[in-house]
């Protein structure tokens, strides 16, 4: 296999089609960038602006330029000698009617030849949760209708413009009572209909409803009698629900709590065949080099599913999954895959650049703002809780039933009420995403992790619900009465495709937006109750991954970051002052005290939200030391309020999504417009001044991640755009279209100019550039000393030895050794912005045994410097990072 150098994450859709990836080709090659990381890119529902809601496996999205513009694009990467890497959706499509598939499950229910292909309970009708109020109130009100779509070609239920078929064998009683002729050539035509020929019918039904007025007067006017159109919904093979009722009850498996995303049963072979034969051709034709499988945990069974992959895509082709992982979790050793795309990566960083010994301080000035101390360990669990018994409430229920249906088979009554708080207990106490549990038992490390959650179930509920806690266990690991062994492995299945959910809407998109002490931590694969910052654990991580041969991606920002891993960088600084930021947020929110506004249920915004509102403000403030003009501070504007009201309905704390409190909102939303207003120059000044010292560290920050990310054990990613600068907040913003035409040019320019020993780039954003096309370069010529290069932790000696990070790889005589800068907050030199050499003082690299006495040349600087020699004062003179390499 051929691993990639580097890969460039690319969005499709807003904007972005496969013409315009075409012409970015050129730029990529320049940047170093190896393989084009492909959001999903088959046609996708309509109006999508991530591809992740697949409507069609089988086609290129015409959005994007369909089959001709996807191979333009292919051309045009091949040209350049870069490679294609496809972000693949298995778990789940859309529930949209422009699914071929989902709309055939509608129209015919059980009978529909795709009814197999998603995860859905047959023992009762399909439930369709597209309603604004409930069934009754939406029926008495006129909201279900007689409808007909020409356009599609059926009649059905209208609920607004939109129209959902009617299964043919219904048709001849809904239209008994119509006495125009076009409903019996109607009736007859739907006679004929056939489950597998639903597009053949619906062409025929188009030509006969474009010339059916009087036929479309009729049933307007029998849609105004309620009791007929509830009599027509009762013949359907679906029933039609409050969209809020879902959470309580859906007969389909759902992506997270998004009724828009229907489970697929890949675990199924017919299913795995249709979902990835267009994949499977594109990668055997050659035309694409990688797999990025979205959502892993959501499968029935990932280790069965990705050996079946692996061996449909052979070994040579990059093959990595989206998998969050806890702690010093790995991927299961089973699994035939590279890596992940990376999460953990960050984790990683988060050690390298929070300051360990600021912590305690920066949750006093936390618990002195918030007037309180968050327990962030009770903070999680309690929101684990809630989300499983509130917003899974169905789910758990489900598995409620199965338990109790299970144990009965083996002579025992417990009722479902009682499993369900014992299964609620257990999935809470387990401290990763899920296990991996099969129809052939459980891996001994999943054994240890459902044997600890069910001693901690059984701590927390009491001695009196050991026995429904003990028995959800063996049901879990497969310890269960002969007879019993399909309900098991069904209870086994469900619980663990619902354990990563609750885990990820608990902690990622609700405590994340709660627990606010340092938000650059609160990020996809990092732990917030963990206490930040250990150089020991960052080596330990990244030499263990070296020894697996770990190939994941090293991302730092991806489609999914909460920010910008610039506004990362910077807001990690803030761990070095904590004492000076929280007086800063006293002096802000005094200054802005009349704003708040008080509510029947309190301030608006509350301490909390204010600290979170002054940390977000700071990741992504602009100006660069200058007080940012009216024209930045709208811009700024028009991004953070929809981001803060995003971050106020995903703490669920005073309003959320599905119960939008209005007042709480436009009180929190008017105090940051405050915060904002260019009147308020006083305080953007302050703000300014104050965030100076801070934003020069994010840059050396920022500049020394950039360097570890590409030197690491893995393969670096780059986030669309994020080469010069990533200051975005959570999606949409990070998703929004990239100037690749300013990318370029600078790129150009630097080509232009030359990369001179010593040459000072004119600004972050270049610079950054600058150091991830140079290294990519040179990197392409040594792949062997990244791909398999053993990693060395080099120790820092001197004054400032915490202040730094060294490595090496090393791979037969050649030799890679990256050094960053670290925690140099009170070394930099207010006026420009730089550690100076002199702060260095004594500290320098130790060269571990093999380096030492060799001889390295400075890739970024040109200089040449002896192992035993490496003198941060020398080394980082005129820049905050170097590489060096024999």
């Amino acid at each position: 296999m051929t691993l990639p150098r580097a890969t460039y994450r690319l969005q499709f859709r807003n904007g972005m089609t496969f013409d315009g990836a075409a012409a970015l080709a050129p730029y990529l090659a320049r940047l170093g960038i190896s393989h084009l990381y492909a959001s999903p890119i088959f046609t996708a529902a309509p109006g999508s602006t991530h591809g992740y809601d697949v409507a069609d496996h089988g086609a290129f999205d015409p959005v994007l330029g369909g089959r001709e513009g996807f191979d333009r694009m292919v051309k045009a990467l091949r040209a350049q000698d870069i490679g294609l890497i496809l972000d693949i959706v298995p778990n789940h499509m859309a529930a949209d009617l422009a699914n071929p598939w989902w709309l055939s499950v509608v129209e015919w229910g059980r009978q529909s030849p795709w009814s197999g292909h998603f995860d859905v309970d047959w023992s009762e009708r399909l439930t369709l949760p597209m309603l604004g109020r409930p069934y009754a109130e939406a029926l008495e009100a006129g909201e279900v209708r007689l409808g007909i779509d020409v356009t599609n070609g059926w009649i059905g239920l209208a609920l607004g413009t939109l129209v959902i078929p009617l299964h043919p064998a219904s048709y001849e009683s809904v239209l008994a009572q119509f006495p125009a002729a076009a409903a019996r050539r109607i009736v007859e035509e739907a006679g004929r209909a056939t489950p597998d020929g639903g597009t053949a019918f619906h062409e025929r039904m188009q030509l006969l409803l474009s010339d059916a007025d009087e036929f479309a007067g009729q049933m307007a006017t029998a849609s105004r009698d309620p009791g007929f159109v509830d009599w027509v919904h009762g013949q359907q093979p679906y029933q039609l629900t409050y969209w809020k009722d879902a959470r309580r009850h859906l007969s389909y498996r759902r992506f997270f709590e998004i009724t828009g995303l229907v489970g697929v049963r890949v675990e199924d072979d017919a299913v795995f065949d249709d979902v990835h034969r267009l994949v499977l051709d594109l990668v055997q034709k050659g035309l694409v080099d990688g797999l990025r499988i979205d959502h892993v945990d959501g499968l029935a069974d990932p280790a069965g599913y990705l050996k079946r992959l692996r061996a449909a895509i052979g070994p040579d082709v990059y093959f990595v999954v989206e998998k969050i992982l806890e702690g010093d979790e790995t991927l299961p050793p089973d699994w035939p895959v590279d890596g992940t795309t990376g999460y953990e990566f960050i984790d990683s960083l988060v050690d390298l650049f929070v300051d360990e010994t600021g912590t305690t301080a920066l949750d006093d000035a936390h618990a002195r703002t918030l007037g309180e101390r968050p327990d962030a360990e009770a903070m999680i669990q309690a929101a684990r809780q809630r989300t499983l018994t509130h917003n899974f409430a169905g789910e758990l229920a489900t598995l409620a039933r199965l338990a109790s249906k299970t144990i009965a088979q083996a002579g025992e009554r417990i009722a479902e009420e009682v499993f369900g708080e014992a299964i609620a207990a257990v999935i809470v106490a387990i401290r990763v995403y899920r296990t991996y549990g099969t129809r052939d038992g459980m891996a001994p490390q999943d054994r240890d992790i459902v044997h600890r959650a069910a001693r901690e179930a059984i701590d927390r509920l009491g001695a009196g619900r050991r026995r429904p806690v003990e028995l959800v266990e063996r049901l879990l690991v497969g310890d269960v009465t002969p007879g019993t062994e399909e309900t098991a492995r069904i209870f086994r299945e469900k619980l663990q495709q619902l354990s990563g959910p609750v885990m990820a809407k608990a902690v990622e998109d609700t405590v994340f937006y709660r627990y606010n002490r340092l938000i650059a931590v609160n990020e996809v694969g990092c732990d917030p109750v963990r206490r930040s910052g250990s150089i020991a654990r960052f080596h330990a991580r990244l030499g263990r991954a070296a020894e697996r041969g770990d190939q994941s991606l090293l991302g730092t920002a991806t489609h999914d970051t909460k920010r910008g891993e610039d506004a990362r960088a910077r807001l990690y600084a803030l761990s070095e002052a904590p004492a000076a930021w929280g007086e800063a947020v006293d002096r802000w929110r005094g200054l802005h005290r009349d704003a708040v506004v008080v509510l029947p249920d309190g301030p608006a915004p509350e301490p909390a939200t204010e600290w979170l509102v002054y940390q977000a403000l700071a990741g992504v403030w602009p100006g660069d030391g200058l007080t940012p003009s009216a024209e930045a501070l709208g811009s700024l504007q028009t991004r953070f309020l929809p981001y803060l009201e995003k971050s106020l309905r995903e703490a669920k704390t005073r309003t959320s999504w599905t119960d939008e409190q209005t007042d709480y909102e436009a009180a929190v939303a008017a105090y940051a417009q405050r915060l904002l207003d260019p009147a308020n120059r006083s305080f953007h000044d302050d703000f300014t001044t104050t965030l100076h010292p801070f934003a020069a560290a994010g840059r050396i920050n920022s500049l020394s991640q950039t360097l570890v990310k590409l030197t690491a054990p893995g393969v670096p990613d780059v986030y669309q755009g994020s080469e010069c600068g990533d200051f975005s907040l959570v999606d949409p913003d990070n998703r929004q279209p990239v100037d690749f035409s300013t990318l370029a040019d600078r790129l150009d320019q630097r080509d232009a100019d030359g990369a001179a020993a010593g040459a000072q780039p004119s600004a972050f954003e270049r610079e950054k550039q600058d150091l991830i096309a140079a290294v990519l370069r040179w990197r392409g010529q040594r792949p062997d000393l990244f791909s398999s290069g053993r990693y060395i932790p080099l120790a820092i000696e001197g004054a400032r030895a915490r202040h730094a990070v060294a490595f090496a790889r090393q791979a037969g005589e050649s030799i890679a050794v990256t050094v960053a800068s670290r925690l140099v907050l009170g070394g930099i030199d207010p006026s420009t912005g730089r550690v100076p050499s002199s702060w260095w003082g004594d500290t320098r690299v130790s060269p571990a045994p093999g380096i030492s006495g060799v001889h390295l040349h400075d890739i970024l600087s040109g200089g040449n410097h002896s192992a035993d020699g490496l003198t941060l004062r020398a080394l980082l003179a005129h820049r905050p990072v170097a590489l060096l390499a024999r």
